[in-house]
């Protein structure tokens, strides 16, 4: 029974550890290759490289999104974001909430 518990623990941090990083290639990934796209001004908005767009396209948005705070915001243009999601064809669904952002419709 110990030997159970122990494996257990074990198999319970590395899914912690694991978890913890679930997104974070991703992220750089997106600050690599789509920062320059999305940080302010809000304008102008500038279409996104095939690099960047590539990205997108791979990324985990959901799990990049849980990680979005208000000092994120501050760096980050959510129009910007939507604006480049929207070029590279993965858009964001109406009413779909990135940090404290909540998406209007694509029909802006």
């Amino acid at each position: 029974m110990a030997n159970l518990m122990c494996v257990c623990f074990v198999l319970l941090s590395i899914i912690v550890v694991v978890s913890g990083d679930a997104c974070e290639g991703d992220r750089q990934d997106m600050i690599r290759e789509c920062g320059q796209y999305q940080k302010w001004p809000a304008e102008p908005k500038l279409d996104p490289s095939n690099a960047c767009c590539a990205v997108w396209q791979k990324a985990d948005i959901p799990c990049l999104c849980a990680r979005v705070t208000k000092d994120i915001e501050k760096r980050w243009c959510m129009d910007k974001v939507a604006y480049v999601a929207n070029f590279c064809k993965k858009p964001f669904a109406h009413g779909y909430k990135c940090g404290s952002y909540t998406f209007p419709s694509l029909a802006q």
